[in-house]
């Protein structure tokens, strides 16, 4: 089946009140809206990119939305993406569906990634995809590539919290990638190196063995932003006033969403990639910036300045 025709109106299933994209056009019309301004050269530069770098593609299949989470009650469509704020956007739809008396930040991590706890739209049938696709507002939020990739190393490679996300990974990565490990890294994976980390997602064995694990997964490959129409881009650089368009245009602007990031949240997180990357040789920087350069490109983010590529 193929899947993304989109078209405003009557259809949307929450009844006769106006839907979230009902109301996102109606902005869109409105010259004073700043906000949907931006957001509509967020989608005219991911449109035009689009069209420029990618070429003809496969029909996606149900099972490719899996990321896209459904909330039938507002008219929404989130795909997430792990490592910008996904664990808080659960708890939002957690909170939206009536559950946790309203307020997100009673929701627990735990309880907002188990499994079944959010509709998928690949649990529907091609029918019903269609609908939900046609009719509701769909939304993704967006990192800079290498800032991510620095969060999911230090989050679930790096941290002593994450013993088996090493189990895991870090041991595949230290029997494979470091030559005579002690047998306590070999069975723990506890210590992997970034740069260690870096060659296992270049090395061609890691995706001929299975798919990349969704936290360093590239976020075009998640999401298929040139295959589904996103109506909002948000980015985890602009995320608490993304986050109020959103909530704003579902009709929940009473909704706070849990934890903006601290002041210097975003110059912590570019001095972490500059710091991890400051190491990594030319040669495989540039071969890293190629495997996530469409997720670069797509969504509107420049080379970091720290690179040093060839």
């Amino acid at each position: 089946p193929a899947f993304g025709n989109r078209a405003l109106g009557s259809s949307w299933l929450g009844g006769e009140k106006r839907s979230p994209l009902q109301k996102l056009y109606d902005l869109d019309q409105d010259p004073r809206s700043t906000l949907a301004k931006v957001h509509r050269q967020r989608r005219d530069l991911l449109n035009s990119a689009c069209s420029r770098h990618t070429r003809r593609q496969r029909l996606l299949q149900p099972e490719d939305l899996r990321h896209v989470l459904v909330d039938d009650a507002h008219g929404l469509l989130y795909c997430y993406v792990p490592k910008v704020a996904c664990t808080n956007w659960k708890r939002v739809l957690l909170a939206l569906s009536g559950q946790a008396r309203g307020d997100p930040r009673a929701i627990s991590a735990q309880e907002a990634h188990a499994p079944g706890r959010l509709p998928s739209l690949a649990d529907f049938s091609p029918a019903e995809i269609n609908r939900r696709l046609r009719a509701y507002l769909a939304f993704l939020f967006v990192r800079e590539p290498f800032e991510r990739l620095a969060s999911a190393y230090r989050n679930k490679l790096a941290r002593p919290y994450s013993a088996a996300f090493q189990r895991r990974y870090g041991a595949r990565i230290v029997q494979r990638l470091r030559p005579r490990a002690l047998p306590d890294a070999r069975a723990r994976g506890h210590d992997v190196r970034f740069a260690e980390f870096l060659a296992y997602l270049l090395d061609p064995r890691t995706r001929r063995e299975e798919p990349f694990n969704e936290h360093w997964e590239r976020a075009h490959a998640l999401c298929h932003p040139c295959r589904l129409r996103y109506d909002v881009v948000g980015k985890f650089e602009t995320l608490a006033e993304d986050a109020a368009f959103v909530l704003g245009l579902a009709g929940a602007s009473d909704l706070s969403f849990p934890g903006p990031p601290r002041p210097r949240g975003a110059a912590a997180s570019r001095d972490l990639a500059a710091r991890l990357f400051r190491d990594i040789s030319p040669f495989y920087q540039r071969r890293l910036f190629d495997l996530y350069k469409m997720d670069f490109l797509l969504f509107n983010y420049s080379a970091p300045s720290y690179l040093r590529l060839l």
